[in-house]
């Protein structure tokens, strides 16, 4: 199974090898940035350009949470390794980690001088790393909110 997302606002599941569409969700109002399976493989995460990031439940087949705190478009989004933190990164120069459990903002991430561009995990672990128009990247570990 892949995951896409794109400019017609949909995320889109597709079986391989036939390349048929499993199933698609809608919610975002503009532009889907990027997509990500929670480890579990129950739900899935999508950024948007609509400033959101959101939770989607796959047996529900829909969105169950919207988060909202960004200023700008969000470009993309991660899901921790755990399965209880998504990250996102955004075009206002931050990156946020959510707490998919208390369904709220745990961290805001600040330091790149432009638009953030990427955010991921690495695996097993407490450090993210993003990447930023500003051409440089940042590793940062997300209990203390500082930069490594």
């Amino acid at each position: 199974i892949v995951l896409t997302g794109g400019d017609d606002r949909l995320w889109k599941t597709w079986g391989f090898p036939d390349g048929n569409i499993l199933m698609t969700g809608e919610g975002h109002t503009d532009w889907i940035s990027g997509c990500c399976f929670r480890p579990s493989g129950t739900q899935l995460v999508t950024s948007s350009g609509d400033t959101t990031v959101r939770i989607w439940d796959l047996s529900r087949r829909g969105c169950i949470l919207t988060l909202r705190g960004h200023s700008r478009a969000v470009r993309g989004c991660s899901w921790h390794s755990c399965g209880d933190f998504v990250a996102s990164a955004s075009m206002d120069g931050t990156s946020k980690i959510w707490d998919v459990n208390s369904e709220r903002c745990r961290y805001t991430l600040r330091g790149h001088k432009e638009s953030v561009n990427s955010i991921e995990f690495l695996p097993f672990s407490s450090t993210a790393l993003t990447s930023s128009a500003d051409k440089t990247l940042s590793l940062w570990d997300v209990r203390t909110v500082s930069r490594l």
